[in-house]
């Protein structure tokens, strides 16, 4: 896995934390809703497809960017 991969999937999980008081389904949503504002195309396409090492809330944020075709 590349630095820059580890260190998406670091801030993936980070900004999913962050959204911890959240049930796990508003959590998701506010993480994927966060990465649709700041990230940059190429920031969410280095991780779409294999999410591997991506906490479970972080996991189901890109399934939700995915099926609104927002993860690349």
């Amino acid at each position: 896995m590349s630095d820059t991969k580890s260190r998406l999937i670091y801030m993936a999980n980070q900004i999913a934390r962050n959204f911890g008081a959240l049930d796990a389904d508003g959590a998701a949503e506010a993480v994927a809703e966060h990465i649709t504002l700041y990230w940059d195309p190429r920031m969410k396409a280095a991780i779409s497809g294999d999410e591997a090492g991506l906490s479970d809330v972080a996991r189901a944020a890109f399934a939700i960017l995915n099926c609104k075709g927002a993860a690349a």
